[in-house]
């Protein structure tokens, strides 16, 4: 018989369209396992929304996997003793992969190569980072041209079906879901994520329909809270429960700004993919080195700092549109974009916080935390990127939440404004018991952001 084949699962929670299980299938029989891999990713350990996220995805992989005649294989630990040990096990002829660009996955991969045969394939990002580069012969570490020369590689192949599927002649051992606690219980703080989100393949499926309805109108839309104008595929995709090229071809056909803003958004992904891989540890420092010099107000030794963080994440900031965002990531484990950007300058250029402070806030509650995506939009919002917008462009919060009619987002989130008109939702001219003050006024909070960055610039 075929020596069994491995395939080793991480962010790629898919049958269609899966390059890892279909080269396995036509192989050999297929093992499909994921490993919970604590120990490898060191700080970068899952956050906790993701936990959550990832309890939902590997049950609905589980339950499709199983109606095909196959199963998923749970296994925890370090990823390359767990999957080099299993292939020992069952005697497997190879190790199937979808390629992984976050550096603890790319020591894992080098120290699983060294031991058995593993096979890389790619498939999680519409262009494989590194493939697209300058005439020089350099990566990009600007978008725009980036993304003009990439776009010069479209369209990605089709998308493939899911492969017909052979069983082992023996299954190994599996750990049982249930037993790795990945969901809250006391207290159950993700009851909201239930209300929004359904994880999986099936339920990237109906997202992307759904988007599909509204596609031609995003390139408005998607600034809008108010309105249902984002995807929301974005923890679809980051998980892997759908193939960037099946979203891309989904929206052929579909004329307009909306598609092709979208299929920009598709390959900002790629492009925070380009960063990682030329700068591994871009979540972790600044790119411009400058930046390493900004005093910033530091929450571990400035009692007042501290206490803005905290109001910062709980949303209490006394600025509704900041607030509305913070609350939404809480209850749901996400965050309209627009709003993304507008909190994270907030924390950053009105309460003179790290960058990385509100990172790894996002890292720990966000469902698509990123390690790519999340930096390459913090250090663009901080103005320490490799493309980045200025320092000095400070946004304004009360005038960015009316030019974007926030107002039924903000009545959403923040229910204790909900009883004030349009005009002034956004910046309460009477604040109703129990909603705070402002943590700091626009202007004085901008001249400060200026006076900190003429300091670090003459330093």
């Amino acid at each position: 018989m075929t020596k069994p084949q491995i395939v080793w699962l991480r962010r790629d929670l898919r049958i269609e369209d899966q390059a890892a299980l279909r080269a396995a299938a036509e192989a050999g029989p297929v093992i499909p396992v994921f490993v919970l891999d604590d120990e490898t990713p060191g700080e970068r350990r899952l956050g906790s929304a993701s936990r959550w996220w990832l309890h939902g995805s590997l049950q609905e992989l589980g339950d499709a996997l199983n109606a095909r005649g196959s199963r998923l294989i749970l296994r925890r630990g370090s990823a390359a003793q767990v999957v080099s040990l299993l292939a020992d096990e069952v005697g497997a002829g190879a190790i199937h992969t979808i390629r992984h660009y976050e550096p603890w996955w790319v020591k894992a991969e080098q120290d699983i190569a060294k031991r058995v045969d593993l096979v890389l394939h790619d498939g999680n990002y519409l262009l494989p980072p590194g493939c697209v580069v300058t005439g020089a012969g350099t990566p990009y570490r600007i978008f725009t041209p980036f993304y003009r020369a990439a776009m010069a590689h479209m369209p990605p192949p089709a998308p493939t079906s899911a492969p017909h599927f052979h069983a082992p002649a023996r299954w190994p051992a599996s750990d049982r879901l249930d037993d790795w606690k990945l969901r809250p219980t006391r207290p159950d703080w993700a009851t909201g994520f239930v209300e929004v989100w359904t994880p999986g393949e099936a339920g990237a499926t109906e997202r992307l329909k759904d988007f599909l309805d509204v596609a031609a109108e995003y390139e408005t839309t998607r600034n809008l809270p108010s309105q249902e104008g984002s995807s929301r595929l974005s923890p679809h995709l980051h998980w892997g429960e759908i193939s960037p090229a099946t979203v891309w071809h989904a929206l052929d056909g579909r004329q307009g700004k909306g598609s092709e803003s979208f299929r920009s958004e598709l390959f900002w992904r790629d492009f925070a993919q380009n960063v990682i891989t030329q700068f591994p540890d871009y979540p972790d420092r600044s790119f411009r080195p400058e930046f390493e010099k900004f005093r910033w107000r530091d929450p571990a030794k400035d009692e007042n700092a501290k206490a803005d963080l905290k109001a910062w994440r709980q949303g209490r900031t006394g600025y509704p549109i900041v607030d509305a965002g913070m609350r939404q990531l809480w209850r749901t484990g996400w965050m309209h974009n627009r709003v993304r950007m507008i909190a994270a300058s907030f924390l950053i250029k009105h309460l003179l916080i790290d960058w990385r402070s509100g990172e790894r806030w996002f890292w720990d509650t966000l469902v698509d935390a990123d390690y790519g995506n999340n930096a390459t939009n913090w250090q663009w919002v901080s103005g320490s990127g490799v493309d980045a917008a200025l320092f000095t462009r400070i946004m304004a919060p009360l005038t960015q939440s009316a030019k974007f009619d926030a107002a039924e987002y903000i009545r959403e989130w923040v229910p204790e404004l909900a009883d004030l008109t349009d005009e002034d939702i956004h910046d309460p001219p009477n604040r109703p018991r129990g909603y705070p003050d402002q943590l700091i006024g626009h202007r004085e909070a901008r001249e400060r952001a200026l006076s900190g960055y003429r300091a670090m610039k003459a330093s």
